[in-house]
């Protein structure tokens, strides 16, 4: 591991201009590419406070022997060329999109004699037209199988069409008019290369054409009384009508854009597109990249675009995006030139494209849901994990059970806390506890989670006792067994001195001490935490805090955290935890927050007591259906008479009553 300060360039060196830089480690290879502004400022805050990088970063500028630079024009050449360094190097520190599934391709091979049409996956080769990316290749062939009818190109292999031709006789599809058999001179390579640009032109959108083309044609056989190609031409534009019905109508017919999204959390984010043509969904792919910088949203989207787009393949009219990237008139630039016409990238402000960009940005939340789910239920990784944390934790053994708690107020009201429970890696929701802060008033989250470690280590405490007083030892004669069962105790294990739940015959309630306890927080939330259970005499349980900001480690003996590589999945399990706490007491502050609201509204209303305002909320669902009740209506309450409903009223809808 090297010392930033034996490679930082010399004072004055590095130049104010724009450029791209390249961090090598000591054999040489290129571990990051970055560009700049100004390369002066950018280099300077990878050496100025080593401690005060993010961890990411600081794994990098420590790997890293060398750096070096080069000076460019403009933001438009700085980013060309780290696009092209990207590319070239594969830096392992740089943001790289992975596919989260291999994506097929309707793919039309305009470089053959006899152009195909075909699914495909992989790189893109050059002379090949692409329309998608599909989720699924049976989409393609349903597709496919559609569209061959108006226009019958060829879909079969080399080897399949120079046999044909060789026998002088077409495949199945040739004879029943799938195919339009150029293998056997039916049509010459003109007239099948047209029917490929015909194909080409209607997936990419221009399909009013052909419909107004075939409607035209059925007419004119209809009225010379060929009623056999009349209905031919019926049933070719009813299978591009299906063909077309399999593609969502979101926005104007000469709307071209990718919608792009984004879904993240500090370790991974999830990219989702849809691909719009002619104002309909014609694709969508989606990606899952591991952040190895702190990137905001915007410099996110702007790694996206020079990495998707770079080559110069399918560069829409416009790009939607969740951000804008920091050099967006760069960017503008950047785009335009490779497809050589004007691009946009924008955010959409209002209207069907930001609701599409809506829609797009809940796929990517699935998809990042989806991918963590995976990776939650890799029962290799979990274990991973468990023996990352005994090992860089230092516990006597795996923690099996993690207990994390996370405190939730609003400017000092509702104060609560969660306490979520995993075991195995896993979450266990029957075991979530929720707490209402009872003796700290304020923003005060070290004293909150004092008391509810406090007040859980109490129950703990508490129910071990209840258990010891039952346990076998504590009984004598033959029904020890008899009476440790109908009290609800098990037999031989390490739970029989704590109280089972007889449907699950697992311990109840707070019995069930964790292997490591997790804070939600920094170094004063975890010396609190330690401090309550040093207070209850409890020394068998580990304690430590994980600091969302830099996803810190903290060990209430220790003054430094403990830095998890970014790739660990004993992080990734701290980190699961932790949000999960989260999520569980945001809920409850929430519900908490809303039954305060109610419950003040109706404690102004003369002659209601607790009693009354359950009933009335019962029986109306909710406050505002209350206040547009009349006084009989809410007379129909059980125990309300009419006076008191007239009173209600009239405090509610604010008017008065005769």
């Amino acid at each position: 591991m090297a010392d930033p300060a034996s490679y930082r360039p010399a004072p004055g060196a590095i130049p104010e201009s724009p450029g791209v830089y390249r961090f090598r480690d000591e054999h040489g290879r290129v571990i990051y590419v970055g560009k700049a502004k100004n390369l002066r400022s950018r280099l300077s805050s990878y050496f100025a406070d080593h401690a005060g990088l993010h961890p990411r970063t600081q794994g990098m500028v420590t790997t890293a022997a060398s750096v070096t630079w080069t000076v460019v024009g403009t933001e438009v050449e700085a980013l060309q060329l780290e696009y092209s360094w990207i590319k070239e190097y594969d830096p392992r520190f740089n943001v790289r999109y992975r596919d989260d599934k291999s994506y097929p391709y309707l793919a039309l091979t305009m470089n053959e004699d006899y152009p195909r049409v075909m699914v495909m996956r992989g790189a893109k080769r050059k002379g090949v037209r692409y329309f998608g990316p599909y989720s699924h290749a049976w989409a393609i062939r349903e597709t496919v199988d559609l569209l061959l009818r108006v226009f019958p190109v060829r879909t079969c292999s080399a080897g399949v069409f120079k046999r044909h031709g060789q026998i002088g006789r077409p495949c199945l599809l040739g004879y029943i008019g799938k195919c339009s058999a150029p293998c056997v001179g039916r049509v010459d390579e003109e007239e099948h290369r047209a029917l490929a640009e015909d194909f080409s032109a209607f997936m990419a959108g221009d399909t009013g054409r052909f419909m107004k083309r075939l409607e035209r044609e059925m007419l004119a056989a209809a009225d010379a009384e060929e009623y056999e190609t009349a209905a031919r031409r019926r049933d070719d534009i009813r299978a591009l009508e299906r063909a077309l019905e399999k593609q969502a109508v979101v926005l104007s017919d000469s709307t071209d854009c990718d919608v792009i999204a984004f879904a993240r959390d500090e370790l991974e984010a999830a990219v989702q597109v849809f691909y719009v043509r002619g104002g309909r969904i014609r694709g969508q792919r989606g990606w899952v990249v591991d952040l190895v910088e702190e990137r905001t949203t915007g410099e996110l989207v702007e790694d996206f675009l020079i990495q998707a787009y770079g080559d110069g393949d399918s560069v829409p009219r416009e790009v939607l995006v969740p951000e804008a990237p920091p050099d967006e008139e760069a960017m503008n630039e950047l785009l335009s030139e490779a497809r050589g016409a004007q691009v946009r990238v924008r955010v959409p402000k209002r209207g069907d494209k930001k609701d599409l960009l809506g829609t797009v940005a809940r796929n990517a939340h699935e998809a990042l849901k989806q991918h963590k789910t995976r990776r939650a239920g890799d029962l290799t990784a979990r274990s991973r994990a468990l023996q990352e944390l005994q090992d860089t934790l230092e516990l006597d053994q795996a923690p099996l059970r993690i207990e994390c708690f996370d405190v939730s107020n609003l400017q000092g009201t509702n104060v609560v806390a969660s306490m979520v429970v995993f075991e195995d890696g896993l979450p266990r929701k029957s075991e979530y506890r929720r707490f209402t802060i009872k003796t700290v008033q304020g923003q005060d989250d070290v004293r909150s989670i004092h008391e509810v470690i406090t007040r859980r280590f109490k129950r703990y405490l508490a129910e071990s006792q209840k258990a010891g007083e039952l346990s076998p030892e504590g009984i004598a004669g033959e029904d020890a067994e008899g009476l440790l069962s109908s009290y609800g105790f098990g037999g031989d294990d390490e739970g029989a001195r704590r109280p089972l739940d007889p449907e699950t015959g697992r311990p109840r309630k707070f019995a069930y001490p964790p292997n490591l306890l997790v804070i939600d927080g920094g170094p004063p939330q975890v010396a609190a935490a330690q401090r309550a259970l040093d207070e209850l005499g409890i020394d068998d349980i580990a304690v430590c805090g994980l600091a969302k900001r830099l996803e810190e480690v903290w060990l209430p003996s220790d003054p430094d955290p403990v830095i998890l590589p970014r790739t660990s999945e004993g992080l990734y399990l701290l980190q699961r935890v932790r949000d999960e706490a989260h999520r569980f007491a945001i809920n409850f502050h929430r519900a908490k927050r809303s039954k305060a609201m109610t419950a003040s509204e109706l404690d102004g209303v003369p002659g209601l007591g607790p009693a009354r305002r359950t009933a009335l909320l019962k029986h109306f669902g909710s406050v505002q259906r209350l206040k547009k009740a009349t006084p009989e209506q809410i007379a129909e309450v059980p125990g309300i008479g009419l006076s008191t409903a007239q009173s209600i009223a009239a405090a509610l809808q604010g008017g008065t009553t005769t």
